[in-house]
Parts: C-alpha cells; structure tokens; sequence
C-alpha cells in the first residue's frame, strides 16, 4: 500500500496537496479525524468562559483552564506511547468516554459555584484524557507515506487543518456561551468528542502497524521514549513558545473585547488571528522550499517572536485584528517545520509519542499563558494580557537559536549511509 504510494509520489518532483488527497483511504480517517479533533480548539475557551461567568474573575478562569491544559500535556505523552505499543482504537475507545464525562461534570462543578478546587479537581481528569486525533492521524500519513515526498506536504495538510479547527471551534464556542448558555460550549465540547472520537476510532484499517517500527519491521524502537531524541526537547520548548501564544491571544482578547462592551467580537478576533495561521500554512505546504527545515524554523520563529513584541500596542479592533493576523501567519511556518523534523528525528515506532509530546507542548504553553495573562488583566492594565506571546516566543527562539545544531535531521541518514561517525548520531538513542 505505502510503497505504491511512494512510487507514484517519486515521479512527480513537487507533490501537492491534489496528490496528497488522492491518497488510497486518506478520507477514511481526514473526515472522522477532523470531527474528532475539533472539540480540542473548543476546550480552553469553553472553560475561560464559563468559570469567568460563574466566577467574575479571568484569573480564577485562566487558572481552571491551565489546570487542564498541565494535565493534558503530562499525560498526553503516554497516551501517544500506548497508542504506539497497542493501537489507536485501543487507547481512544475508552478515552473519549472518559472525557466526555469529565467535562460534564465540572460544567455541573461550574454551574452549581462549588469550591474552585472541586472545578480544578474536576479539569485534571478533563485534561488528561483529551484525545490525541491530531497525533494519531499525522502517524497515519506518516504510516500510508512512509518516504514519500508527500510526507511535508502532509505536515503542512495536518498544521492547516489543526489552524481550520482553531477557526471553527472558538467561533463556535463563544457563540454557544454567549448567545445559548455560558455551559452550552463545554456541553458541545463533549458530545463532539464523543461520537468524533468514536467515529475515528472505527476505522481501524488506516491506523498504523502496533508494536513494531513500521519502516524497519522492528520491535526496539517502539519501547524508546521519543523525549530521548535531543531535537525532540529543542522543538518541545519552540512548541511551549507557541502555546503562550495561543492561551496569551485566547484571554487577552476575552479581556479586550468585553472591555468595550463587544464579548462577542471575541470569536471574530480570534478567527482572525487562526485565519492568518491556515493561510500561511497553505501557503507552506504549496512551496517546494529549498531552505533546510533548521533554516526555515528559525526564520520563522525569529517572525512570530517579533510580531508578537507588537500586540500590546494595539487599542483598537481595527489594529488588533491586523495584529492578529501578522500573528497567526507566522505561526504556520514554525509548526509545520516543527512537525517535518519530528518525520524524520523519530523512529516511526515512537512517532505518535512524539507528536503528542508537541501537542502536549503546546498544552503546556497555552496552559501557563491562560494562567499568567488571566492574572495579568486582573492585577495590572487592560490588555496586559498582550504581552504573554512576547513572554513565551523570546526565550523559545533565543533557545532554537543556541540548539540548532540539534535540529540537523538529515545528518544521522546521513552518517548512518556512509557507517562512520559513531559518536554524531546521538538522537538515535
């Protein structure tokens, strides 16, 4: 199956995403998986809005929803481990159940104003059994694609269709909260990933081979932690500098827009900023760049880190929503490298390890961003807020900027081609 897909890839020296979508069985697993991974865009925000409702307070807010977005990134790693060893269907059957039933009850927690610790004990459980579908379905390209070279333009597919969610889920959410019910959006939140999470499940044919490494039939690397790889920890911090970015944006704008009597412009500004990201990942995945992946991450990050460094001028919808927009177009380029050099660090038997590790990463980020900015517009100015992306890009880039020679993926092939160079290729182990 691969191979007859490398085969008709190998021919074509630019492959796009026509051919990417003409991939046997793609659509059996990108419909479900898109479904199932859009209560995650939907999550953080719900939580924001309701607890702030029922609280009156971003911070008390922001701390609930960076209770579950800790959670999510420390369990999210061994979801993709198990995923690995014993199979997607496997770890999401019961996962979906799990969280659909934790997000219920702190929305009951929520609604009924109990303790906030009963709301935090509540978001542990709600975090930590987010199901990994974006993960799971970039391993079932990298399973289908192997070495084709399809597998960036695969990447970049994936980091677009996350951004879609990003457009979707937060209009979606702060419409239900506003215009519905400030709990509606946590209720959709669950029953979305539920029957998605079930639905994806069920297509079993797609997912990859458990147990062993699918390019070289073997059963080691399967047991390797992916964290091992040293690019992995490089691109970890990068991925915790584009979470700040996201749970930064999501309260500041929260903040913004209910201080000039608009909430619901919320929604719109932050489908703005999502906007900009989708198009700029389309863009990347249309271009047959000749730039390595090192050299495009950190030209793209050292543009994220620097149009973040703008927002906290903004006073205005007009400039904001321009802002915003600069903001999420240099988003994409960052992600979608991030996500190439995993292809190729990580032994495919690791491999939906360690793209929920990068999931998890940006959990993490968002998670102290949404915590740190809640405080923030609390404690200090209006849109203080703004500068938590700028907090999180600066130290990340200055960190991808002393490891890059971590991020050199194509030195081990390399090494291990000619069979010199014992010592080099560490990111093996």
């Amino acid at each position: 199956m691969a191979s007859t897909v490398t085969a008709e890839q190998s021919a074509n020296s630019r492959p796009g995403y026509g051919q990417l979508l003409r991939t046997k069985g793609a659509w059996t697993f990108l419909v479900p998986g898109f479904a199932a991974r859009q209560p995650f865009a939907m999550l953080t925000i719900s939580i924001v809005l309701l607890v702030r409702h029922t609280t009156g307070s971003y911070g008390a807010a922001g701390a609930a929803a960076a209770v579950t977005g800790v959670s999510m990134a420390l369990f999210a790693p061994y979801s993709g481990r198990l995923a690995d060893r014993y199979g997607q269907r496997a770890v999401l059957m019961p996962g979906v159940v799990v969280h659909a039933a934790a997000g219920l009850s702190l929305t009951a927690l929520a609604l009924a104003h109990a303790p906030l610790w009963a709301v935090f004990a509540a978001a542990v459980p709600t975090g930590a059994s987010v199901p990994q579908v974006g993960p799971m379905v970039r391993a079932r390209w990298a399973a289908r694609l192997k070495g084709s070279p399809l597998m960036s333009t695969a990447a970049a597919f994936e980091s677009v269709t996350d951004e879609l969610t990003f457009v979707v889920g937060p209009l979606l959410a702060t419409a239900l909260c506003t215009a519905v019910t400030p709990s509606a959006g946590l209720v959709a939140e669950a029953t979305l990933t539920l029957v998605g999470g079930l639905l994806f499940a069920a297509r079993r044919g797609s997912q990859p081979a458990v147990g062993h490494d699918t390019e070289a039939g073997q059963e080691a690397p399967a047991r390797v932690s992916a964290l091992g790889v040293p690019g992995v920890r490089v691109l970890i911090v990068a991925f915790l500098g584009i979470g700040s970015v996201f749970g930064g944006m999501q309260v500041a704008l929260a903040a913004f827009t209910e201080s000039i009597g608009e909430p619901g412009l919320n929604g719109v500004l932050y489908g703005v900023f999502a906007a900009g990201n989708m198009l700029s990942g389309v863009v990347c995945g249309a271009v047959a760049w000749k730039s390595s992946p090192r050299r495009r991450l950190v030209v793209g990050y050292a543009a994220l880190a620097l149009a973040t460094s703008a927002l906290w001028t903004a006073h205005s919808v007009p400039l904001l929503a321009g802002l915003g927009l600069l903001v999420g177009m240099c988003v994409a380029p960052a992600l979608i490298t991030g996500y190439t050099l995993v292809e190729d660090l990580v032994p495919a038997g690791a491999r939906t390890e360690a793209f929920t590790w990068l999931t998890g990463a940006v959990a993490l980020g968002q998670a102290a961003a949404v915590t740190v900015a809640g405080q923030w517009e609390d404690r200090l100015w209006d849109g203080a807020g703004f500068l938590v992306p700028m907090a999180g890009t600066v130290p990340a880039l200055v960190t991808i900027l002393a490891l890059r020679s971590l991020l050199v993926a194509r030195a081990r092939n390399r090494t291990v081609a000619r069979g010199v160079g014992h010592r080099e290729p560490v990111t093996v182990d």
